[in-house]
C-alpha cells in the first residue's frame, strides 16, 4: 500500500522538490491494488484525453474517476472502463446540461473541489484545466498529468474571445472577469500535485513559463496494436480531427482548395462543420465520425496527413505515424515530438512548416511530394513505438513510485 506519514512530514512533502531530486523508484515496487483515485476533468466523448484515462484506469483494478460531467456511451464504457466506478459532480445532474456544460466553466473550480477523495491511498490527476485542484491530504501522494495549462484562460484567450466574439461590452467583459478569477485559482492551486508530468515538450514549456514548475515529459499511449502499417497508399490527403477553430481545418482547406489536384478527406465533426463545408471545393471530401476500424483504415491509406493547428500533443498525429502516414504539421506543439523532420532525421517521417498560412502549407505539400520517396512508412510506424502503451504504463508506474518515494522519506 502506499502509506501514511505522520502531519509534519507530509507538510514538507508538498514542497516542490526539484526533479532531479525526486527519489528514483522502480515501477513494480508501486502496489497496483492500491485505492487510486483518479480524477478527470470532464468526459463528453471518447477522445484522446479520455484514451489516458482509461490506460490509467487499466493499470490500477481497484481505481476509481472522479469527473464533474460523463457523458461517454455504455458501449465506450463496457469497452475501456468495466468495473471501474464513476463519480461525478452534482451539476452532471442539471436537465440538459450535455448541451452546456462548457459554458459552467467559472463554476468548475468550485465543482472539483467538492470530490473528497481524502480516503484513497493515492491521487493521480488527469488535467487539462482543473482536475489537478482537487483537494488532497498533505500526506497524500498526488501525480498530475497535464494534458494542457487551462488554453483559454492563458495565453489563448484573445483567441477564444475573438471566436466567441466577447469584445469589451457587458458580457465580454463579465468573460474576462471570470477568466481573470479562472487564472487566480489555477496558480493558487499549481502547487498542489507533488510531480507534474507533461504529455509533450510544448506542455512542458508551458508549464514552466505559467506555473514556474518543472514536469517530466510522458508522451500519451497510443494502442500500436490496432494500428497497421500500409505501405500501398491512395492519392488523397487526409485530415482528421475535431472541427474546432484552433484546429485550423479552415487553413487545410483554403490550401488545398488552392491545389485542386490534390484530393483531400476530413475526418470528424465539430462546431466548425457546417462553415467548413460551405468554404471547402469540389476536391475536398467530408466523412464525418467514422467507426474506429474506418477511421484507422482512412488514415492508413492516405498519402499523408495535414495538420495546421496547433495540438498540446495530438494522438491522431501519432496514430497516423503507426499506420506508416507521413505527416504535414505545423512546426509548433506536440508535432515536433512526433515528426522526425524531412532533412534533420536519417529516417524523415514528415515536414513541418513554419507559420500558419495557405503559402507555407502549400509548400510544404509541395515539398512532400518532391521527396515523398525519402519517407518509408516503415520509418513511420518505427517512430510511433515511442507511444508505446508498454511506454506510457511504465512511466506512470515509475512516476507515482518516485512520488510514493518521497512521502516515505520526509
Amino acid at each position: 500500500m502506499l502509506h501514511e506519514r505522520s502531519s509534519d512530514l507530509a507538510v514538507a512533502a508538498k514542497v516542490d522538490v526539484p526533479i532531479e531530486e525526486l527519489p528514483a523508484a522502480p515501477g513494480p515496487g508501486v502496489d497496483r491494488y492500491a485505492k487510486i483515485a483518479v480524477v478527470h476533468d470532464w468526459c463528453p466523448n471518447f477522445r484522446g484525453g479520455e484514451r489516458v484515462l482509461a490506460q490509467i484506469c487499466k493499470q490500477f483494478p481497484n481505481a476509481e474517476v472522479f469527473t464533474l460531467f460523463d457523458f461517454l456511451p455504455l458501449e465506450v464504457k463496457e469497452q475501456y472502463f468495466r468495473d471501474v466506478e464513476f463519480h461525478t459532480s452534482a451539476a452532471n445532474r442539471i436537465p440538459m446540461v450535455q448541451k452546456f456544460y462548457r459554458s459552467l466553466f467559472f463554476f468548475c473550480p468550485f465543482l472539483i473541489e467538492q470530490f473528497d477523495v481524502t480516503g484513497y491511498d493515492a491521487v493521480i490527476s488527469s488535467s487539462a484545466a482543473f482536475s489537478r485542484g482537487v483537494i488532497t491530504r498533505p500526506d497524500q501522494p498526488h501525480l498530475c498529468y497535464v494534458h494542457s495549462p487551462v488554453r483559454y484562460a492563458w495565453d489563448e484567450q484573445f483567441s477564444y474571445l475573438q471566436q466567441g466574439r466577447l469584445g469589451f461590452g457587458p458580457k465580454g467583459m463579465l468573460y474576462r472577469y471570470m477568466l481573470h478569477r479562472l487564472r487566480t485559482w489555477d496558480t493558487r492551486t499549481a502547487h498542489g500535485p507533488d510531480l507534474m508530468l507533461a504529455n509533450s515538450n510544448y506542455v512542458r514549456s508551458r508549464i514552466q513559463h505559467i506555473y514556474g514548475r518543472e514536469a517530466r515529459v510522458v508522451f500519451p499511449p497510443v494502442s500500436l496494436g490496432e494500428l497497421p502499417c500500409v505501405e500501398d497508399k491512395d492519392d488523397y490527403y487526409v485530415s482528421a480531427s475535431f472541427l474546432a477553430p484552433y484546429k485550423r481545418t479552415d487553413l487545410v482547406i483554403q490550401a488545398f482548395n488552392e491545389m485542386p489536384s490534390r484530393r483531400l478527406v476530413i475526418v470528424g465533426e465539430g462546431q466548425q462543420s457546417a462553415s467548413l463545408r460551405a468554404l471547402a471545393g469540389p476536391n475536398v471530401t467530408f466523412s464525418g465520425y467514422l467507426p474506429r476500424k474506418d477511421y484507422v483504415d482512412t488514415l492508413a491509406r492516405a498519402k499523408a496527413m495535414v495538420f495546421a493547428g496547433c495540438e498540446d500533443f495530438g494522438i491522431a498525429l501519432a496514430e497516423a505515424q503507426a499506420c506508416g502516414t507521413p505527416l504535414v504539421a505545423f512546426g509548433r506543439g506536440g508535432a515536433v515530438d512526433i515528426v522526425q523532420r524531412l532533412g534533420s532525421s536519417p529516417e524523415p517521417t514528415g515536414v513541418l512548416f513554419k507559420a500558419q498560412t495557405v503559402s507555407h502549407l502549400k509548400e510544404a505539400v509541395e515539398r512532400f511530394e518532391e521527396n515523398s520517396y525519402a519517407i518509408a512508412p516503415r520509418a513511420c510506424a518505427k517512430n510511433a513505438g515511442r507511444f508505446s502503451e508498454e511506454n506510457f504504463d511504465r512511466a506512470i508506474l515509475e512516476s507515482l513510485g518516485a512520488v510514493q518515494a518521497l512521502h516515505e522519506i520526509m
